[in-house]
């Protein structure tokens, strides 16, 4: 969690403090001068992430040192994300955005098994494949020159395509996780206002609401009293201008 919150916070240092103080001595022409003012604009979301767990050990972990779970560690990977976006203008600063797709990730629970006085590790391969239904309101500051800061915070339901695919033997053992799950997030970046269109870089953190461990009755699972999932997620946002005139329906 800490890691998480110093990579927001160094970003929003270099996007409020320093940057301001460099381009805003300088006026040059502005591009895409009315997208502000359009009621809505369309675009696309690519990104990637890195997916967490937060372990909460169940109380009787340890209790059992003859054969048992000595400790769990999450090993993590680089993912990939693609959105659709549609943004909706409340006021100069305010907007409502919503940015449906799918979320393409990997994470490992790395189990250190005692046994007999002896160690032995298991590793369990996470898969998951998101459907992604986020809604944020983001919020802008002024406009300088041909680009400006912003923050934004919202809520994203989630369903994992992969938590009920077939576990093969060669996995085994295995838990599951719940295909449901919604996060409460909050990011920050900056928009760029390029001749043709607006691109957007974005850092977020995404913090899971529920328990998504599926208790089998097992020391894999009975182990946590609490699995909840996090992730960190860079996206590059492309939007308006020439944008607004593809039909994404067809």
């Amino acid at each position: 969690m800490k890691k998480y919150r110093l990579h927001i916070f160094i970003f929003l240092i270099a996007t409020t403090g320093i940057f301001p103080y460099i381009y805003s001595q300088k006026q040059i022409p502005q591009n895409l001068p009315k997208l502000d003012q359009q009621p809505a604009h369309f675009g696309y979301s690519l990104g990637l992430n890195t997916m967490d767990f937060i372990i909460r050990p169940s109380d009787n972990f340890l209790l059992n040192t003859f054969d048992t779970v000595y400790a769990v560690e999450v090993g993590k990977y680089i993912g990939f994300n693609l959105n659709m976006i549609s943004n909706l203008r409340l006021t100069d600063q305010l907007s409502v955005r919503f940015l449906p797709g799918l979320i393409f990730g990997q994470r490992n629970l790395n189990y250190k098994i005692k046994r007999n006085n002896e160690y032995r590790l298991h590793s369990m391969m996470i898969e998951s494949t998101f459907i992604d239904l986020p809604i944020y309101l983001k919020y802008k500051a002024v406009r300088i020159n041909n680009w400006r800061p912003f923050v934004l915070a919202g809520v994203s339901p989630r369903i994992d395509l992969a938590a009920q695919r077939k576990i093969r033997p060669e996995e085994m053992p295995k838990i599951r996780l719940k295909n449901f799950d919604s996060y409460y997030e909050v990011g920050l970046g900056l928009d760029f206002f390029l001749e043709y269109f607006m691109f957007g870089i974005e850092l977020k953190g995404s913090w899971g609401v529920f328990n998504i461990v599926r208790y089998d009755n097992t020391q894999f699972s009975d182990v946590y009293r609490r699995l909840n999932s996090r992730m960190l997620i860079l996206s590059f946002h492309f939007e308006g201008g020439k944008l607004d005139k593809i039909k994404w329906w067809d």
